[in-house]
């Protein structure tokens, strides 16, 4: 969840930069481009920016995965006994 934030926070703080930029340079500002460009540097950045959070997400993915599997196993056991 806490990486999910922090992506979204980081992609929409790459709009406002992108954009604020770009209405300083031209008069007119396309919002397709500008998404378009937020969405790779946040993209770029959250690779770099958010390695930390990102990894700490896999772990607890890795391990409800795991537990699972597990679970799965034990049942499967029982039915093998029964």
């Amino acid at each position: 969840m806490i990486y999910t934030v922090l992506r979204l926070a980081l992609f929409l703080g790459s709009v406002g930069i992108v954009y604020g930029v770009w209405a300083a340079v031209a008069e007119e500002v396309p919002v397709l481009w500008v998404i378009l460009i937020a969405f790779v540097s946040s993209g770029l950045g959250s690779y770099f920016l958010l390695n930390r959070q990102r990894e700490a997400f896999a772990q607890r993915v890795e391990l409800r995965a795991q537990q699972a599997t597990s679970r799965f196993e034990e049942r499967r056991a029982r039915e093998d006994s029964d």
